[in-house]
């Protein structure tokens, strides 16, 4: 295993969290969309600005680490990725800002036109950017990102069948973290109704992203058969984990065991990408630029790789300290949780 490979591993790591945490904050703006007027959905709503508040700008490290990651460690595929996708990631950028600032200025607004003014830009670009992130990761799977600069076409490399499945299921993903994660979010506040709420969400929205993403294989057999065909080799157990994670986590939510299924829903999530990575790997960008073809020059790999050692020295301490200090805080109506 090369430097190069270690990085491409790290790069994979940090978009399964950035997937894993910062989409379960997408999710939650996907339920405060749907969460009913001002009245009926106020108890929703103020359990998901509670949940979201304190980590939901932290998240997006993980971003910033796989962009900075790619261009610096991989720069030709960089390069081409950046070229060849800049409409999506624009507006998956203005996405993110919006939904920030909304999400900030809302919770300082006094009248009921303006919380719901930001409250909808909010909801509205959590639905938007997991859609266009979703895309992008549609784009490159498919093999549309070809070498060089601005070689792929602008236009048609995120908008096909792959990347719409896959924009798709990325909102179907959140919404399915969001509601998982709210679920112990409600017990530890005692809020037993919110509890049931998010349980029964999280039970349908499982079965039809689950269901939704078996039956889209076909639309990636018949649009990108090279990346089927590898799901069907060598990421083919990844793909097996994802459905028996999948289908366990249905199992605890539907029996009340909701401490376990955080684990199983987020490697359900998880496993998807790692099938992907799988599927593709040595090849960074189909068809034929490999990892050690696009990695760039060995000492800057290896100052990068240090780096990271030290970055990761300091800062995984403080995020687990704001992720205990957050969850370890006791439930704000002061009522137990419920048991399960």
């Amino acid at each position: 295993m090369t430097v190069a490979d270690v990085l491409l591993g790290v790069l994979l790591a940090g978009l399964t969290l950035y997937t894993l945490l910062a989409g379960a904050d997408f999710g939650a703006g996907i339920w405060d969309l749907l969460a009913g007027g001002a009245r009926r959905g106020a108890a929703r709503r103020e359990l998901i600005a509670h949940s979201i508040g304190p980590v939901w700008e932290a998240n997006h490290v993980w971003l910033i680490l796989v962009i900075t990651l790619f261009w610096t460690t991989f720069p030709p595929a960089f390069a081409a990725f950046a070229s060849t996708l800049y409409i999506p990631l624009t507006l998956a950028a203005l996405g993110i800002i919006g939904r920030g600032a909304a999400f900030a200025f809302r919770k300082a607004s006094h009248t009921l036109a303006e919380q719901r003014l930001y409250g909808a830009t909010f909801a509205i670009s959590s639905v938007a950017t997991p859609f266009f992130l979703g895309s992008i990761v549609g784009a490159l799977a498919s093999g549309r990102v070809p070498p060089g600069i601005a070689e792929g076409d602008i236009w048609r490399s995120w908008l096909n069948p792959t990347s719409g499945y896959a924009g798709l299921l990325a909102i179907g993903v959140c919404a399915y973290l969001a509601a998982v994660y709210l679920i112990h979010d409600a017990r530890r506040a005692g809020a037993a109704d919110l509890v049931a709420q998010f349980r029964r969400r999280a039970l349908i929205t499982g079965v039809v992203v689950g269901t939704a993403a078996a039956a889209g294989l076909a639309v990636v057999a018949a649009d990108a058969p090279d990346l089927f065909a590898d799901l069907r080799g060598r990421a083919l157990v990844l793909v097996l984990l994802s459905f028996v994670a999948g289908i366990v986590s249905l199992v605890l939510i539907a029996t009340g065991r909701y401490r376990l299924v955080r684990v199983t829903a987020a490697l359900a999530v998880a496993a998807v990408l790692w099938a992907w990575g799988a599927a593709q790997y040595p090849v960074l960008l189909p068809p034929d630029l490999t990892v050690a073809e696009a990695a760039g020059d060995p000492t800057v790999l290896a100052t990068v790789l240090v780096v990271l050692v030290v970055g990761a020295l300091l800062l995984t301490p403080s995020l687990l300290w704001l992720f205990g200090i957050f969850q370890g805080a006791k439930p704000a109506t002061g009522k137990p949780p419920p048991r399960g």
